[in-house]
């Protein structure tokens, strides 16, 4: 499993070491929490962290609903599926 590295700082230095912040997000791939009054606020994350993250997001919920299609006998078997797919590739 992937472990995000995370580290936290104030809002201040948000504000004051935004460069800074930003390359340790960036190079060091590391998930910056920027906290208000001691409590965590927002998280700072390079965006292609954000990326990935939400592609495993998305492929976490197709999993979990092909799941939920097996639990309720939503399925089809392989040969006909394909079947299927080929029907309507050569439709078009």
């Amino acid at each position: 499993m992937l472990a995000l590295k995370e580290t936290i700082r104030p809002s201040a230095d948000l504000r004051n070491h935004y460069s800074e912040i930003s390359r340790q997000c960036r190079e060091e791939k590391e998930a910056v929490i920027i906290t208000v009054n001691g409590r965590g606020d927002t998280v700072s994350l390079s965006y292609e962290e954000y990326q990935n993250m939400k592609a495993r997001i998305e492929l976490l919920e197709i999993l979990a609903q092909a799941q939920d299609d097996v639990k309720e006998g939503r399925i089809a078997p392989i040969d006909e599926t394909f079947d299927d797919l080929r029907k309507m590739l050569a439709e078009e």
